[in-house]
């Protein structure tokens, strides 16, 4: 059973049923993507937890995989706890990384990984203490529930922070009324470490890494990623340093992905998520085992295989407009770009900035990737259907 059903969860459950797995998937809203290749679909609202727990106890299912952070996690913890059925990769996991402030607490304080400065506010008033307490500017704020960037801001100045108290209360999946303010670092670049937890050959759970994924954010929104990033040995040391020990606090089986903030050789721990993760959509076409694949086999206890195939790219197309259904053209076009793909995720409704698809591209390096996956997602153009 999936708790979100959208283009990751999706892609999942087709894995999945490769393999030969009846999937259910959950989602707010109809006709969600999930929804369309999933066996059985529902809609709920997931934080309700009595709503959840009816819902778990009327279809029975031996796994709940999480895939976005508006759940009732407690009511998760107690399914897990009472046997009713088991949580990717845990229920523990999920309370703790659905929420930034308990996997910051976890990272920062229970694990001691380096991490920005960081505080958290209930308010306006306690927002701005916080940021000339000592936090300064530049600074970040988000919700302390919300994906994909959803009500992230930079703040350069005083002029910018009751927007961006603003903007976190309306871009979060719950608890609008609280966000964490971070000290801002300056990294070179930031990637994501898809780190599997998956069986190996000994019957006992080990650790396997992914090539790192770079990526490009705009307004705290993915907008491309590439794989690999180059990095220097240390650096790489020490993102899977501490990326193992971030997962293996959390346990289960199951890809995470792990955010992380580089500079030189030093390495700084941002986020995780306990699923795939958007930026990594990139590995469709750039690994021998896709993100998804690897979720899928890690969960079933399979042996996973985590190589880069050759380097890769993404790009994210855009909804464009404000519309029930749409459609696109220049899909020809974008198919014409050398090497190129696209996944287009049948999402019901178009925002201007909602994620629609993802043009993929693979090339002898990673630049020539990069290049090509833009050209792609530049020649869809989304139409009122």
């Amino acid at each position: 059973m999936f708790l979100g059903s959208g283009e990751l969860g999706k892609e999942v459950i087709i894995a999945l049923q490769r393999l030969g797995v009846e999937t259910i998937a959950v989602d707010r809203y109809a006709n969600a993507p999930g929804h369309q290749v999933a066996h059985r679909s529902h809609v709920i609202d997931m934080t309700d937890s009595a709503a959840l727990r009816a819902l778990v106890e009327q279809e029975r299912p031996h796994l709940i995989v999480p895939e976005i952070e508006a759940i009732a996690t407690g009511a998760l913890v107690e399914i897990e706890r009472s046997g009713l059925c088991e949580v990717i990769p845990t229920a523990r996991a999920a309370q703790l990384t659905l929420n930034r402030e308990g996997i910051r607490h976890l990272a920062a304080e229970a694990l001691g990984l380096p991490t920005s400065p960081y505080c958290f506010a209930n308010s306006l008033a306690e927002l701005q203490a916080a940021i000339d307490g000592g936090i300064g500017y530049p600074c970040v704020v988000k919700p302390v529930m919300s994906s994909s960037g959803k009500g992230q801001s930079k703040l350069d100045s005083p002029a910018d922070v009751a927007s961006a108290w603003e903007v976190a209360a309306s871009g979060g999946r719950v608890d609008q009324g609280r966000v964490i303010v971070e000290g801002f670092v300056d990294f070179d670049y930031e990637i994501t470490l898809l780190t599997v937890r998956a069986l190996g050959a000994s019957g006992q759970v080990e650790t396997y890494f992914c090539e790192p994924i770079g990526h490009l954010q705009v307004k705290g929104d993915y907008v491309e990623s590439w794989q690999p990033q180059a990095m220097s040995p240390a650096a790489r040391a020490a993102a899977q340093a501490i990326a193992q020990k971030v997962t293996d606090n959390l346990g289960g089986r199951g890809i995470f992905g792990v955010e992380l903030f580089v500079k030189g050789d030093q390495v700084w721990f941002s986020e995780v998520s306990p699923r795939p993760h958007d930026t990594g959509m990139v590995t469709m076409c750039s690994q021998y085992q896709s993100e998804f694949e690897l979720h899928a086999r890690a969960i079933l206890g399979l042996p996973v295989d985590t190589r880069l195939r050759e380097a890769g790219a993404s790009a994210v197309i855009y909804g464009g407009m404000q519309a029930s259904g749409i459609a696109f053209d220049g899909v020809a076009e974008a198919l014409a770009v050398p090497r190129s793909d696209i996944r287009l995720f049948g999402k019901p409704e178009a925002f201007s900035r909602r994620r629609m698809g993802v043009a993929l591209a693979c090339a002898g390096a990673t630049d020539s990737a990069r290049d090509r996956a833009r050209l792609a997602a530049s020649r869809i153009r989304p139409v009122a259907a």
